[in-house]
């Protein structure tokens, strides 16, 4: 009799942990269990335990994009819970408010303004001040690029609607989309989530294209589609499908079409040789503090986006905090230097070290307190933009060091 008590005991046990296990994996609101069982094992085991999870996006996309969906389609109920996910996963105050205010323009002011609310509370809890306008330099559109899309704007739309290609031209992106408080890349693909969102697949292929021009990877693309589909519904993702494959097909023919010229002229093109000593100039004040030297500059034939110089920094001098759109490689020459990026300890580097810096990573670098630095920095344009530069590094910042290699 005690051992068939004790095998009903155990077996209990067993049950209540295995109902503790799944109570600790539920995501959705409890009320969800009771009413549909069902929505609750797909929001705990595919939505959250599966789709968050995959590689294909950061988690911090995966919010940007969560976000914009809801804050497109005016589900401020959801947008809360969303907003402190993405807190948690590194997206900045500044960039919630800049991807509310990028959607005013694409799903409404009143979706906007009711997300404005919500997010409020938010940084309430959170004791998040007042968000301030960036200080950094405004975002360069390609010229060539933005030449083209006015032109459209100004042959389709001017002749019906005046008013409407003035403020598209002059702006939505002669403003908005030049703004620095989001990147151009997060900037597009909440752009391009919105438009899923809301059901407006024939506006789909100009923003997929700028996404992708703005950095956006096609398996990014299409994983964002993807995710939208949870936020929106699969009807819209599923619409998008097809628009977003004509957008890989012609940017997959351009690319080979491109490949194939370069080939053809780069046969008749001579080597280039820049001499080290070849017209040395001081680093610009704006961007650099100290005594800094820029030398060997170059820059690769066209189709090739590559270019680089050797900098050259008296000890205590750096460049200014500042981003590259497809990032940058540093090769230590000589000397000891610092490098950060925005968050992160000050490291110490020296000669044979190579610093690779991620895209828009915000970051600084340059020789340490007591002794001189050079290194040979090569990074690659995006739609002829290398360099986003942003506000001096201060003191203290260029002060705290992690006390390797020497210092």
């Amino acid at each position: 009799m005690k051992t068939i008590a004790a095998s009903i005991a155990l077996s209990t046990l067993a049950v209540t942990g295995a109902e503790a296990q799944e109570e600790r994996r539920r995501v959705a609101p409890p009320a969800v269990y009771d009413v549909a069982p069902g929505l609750g094992h797909f929001t705990d085991s595919v939505l959250f335990g599966e789709v968050w999870e995959r590689a294909e996006l950061r988690p911090r996309d995966r919010s940007l994009v969560t976000v914009a969906a809801l804050v497109a389609t005016g589900r401020t109920a959801q947008i809360g819970g969303h907003v402190r996910r993405a807190l948690d996963n590194g997206v900045t105050p500044a960039e919630i408010g800049e991807l509310i205010t990028q959607l005013a323009f694409y799903s409404g002011w009143p979706n906007a303004i009711s997300a404005v609310s919500e997010v409020k509370t938010v940084f309430d809890e959170r004791s998040i001040g007042p968000v301030a306008n960036s200080a950094a330099a405004r975002i360069a559109l390609e010229a060539v690029a933005e030449a083209r899309r006015a032109a459209t704007v100004n042959a389709a739309v001017a002749p019906t609607a005046a008013a409407l290609a003035d403020l598209t031209n002059r702006v939505l992106f002669g403003d908005l989309w030049q703004r620095p408080d989001l990147s151009a890349r997060d900037r597009s693909l909440v752009t391009m989530t919105a438009l899923v969102a809301i059901g407006q697949p024939e506006q789909l292929p100009f923003h997929a294209n700028r996404a992708m021009d703005n950095g956006l990877t096609a398996a990014e693309a299409a994983e964002a589609v993807t995710h939208v589909a949870f936020y929106a519904g699969w009807p819209r993702a599923m619409s998008a499908v097809p628009v977003l494959k004509a957008v890989f097909d012609s940017r997959s023919g351009a690319a080979q079409t491109r490949s194939a010229q370069a080939r053809s002229d780069g046969a008749s093109m001579d080597l280039q040789v820049t001499r080290a000593d070849e017209d040395p100039v001081p680093g610009p004040a704006d961007t650099f503090t100290g005594a800094v030297r820029v030398s060997g500059r170059y820059r690769g034939t066209d189709p090739a986006r590559i270019s680089g110089a050797t900098v050259s920094f008296s000890p205590g001098a750096r460049t200014a905090w500042h981003t590259h759109p497809l990032g940058q490689t540093l090769f230590i020459i000589s000397g000891k230097g610092r490098v950060q990026k925005e968050g992160g300890p000050v490291l110490t580097v020296g000669p044979g070290d190579v610093v690779w810096i991620p895209p828009m990573v915000k970051h600084w670098h340059g020789a340490s307190a007591d002794e001189a630095m050079s290194h040979f920095a090569v990074a690659e344009a995006e739609n002829g933009s290398v360099v986003t530069w942003m506000e001096k590094v201060s003191d203290e910042d260029y002060g705290e060091t992690d006390g390797g290699a020497g210092e």
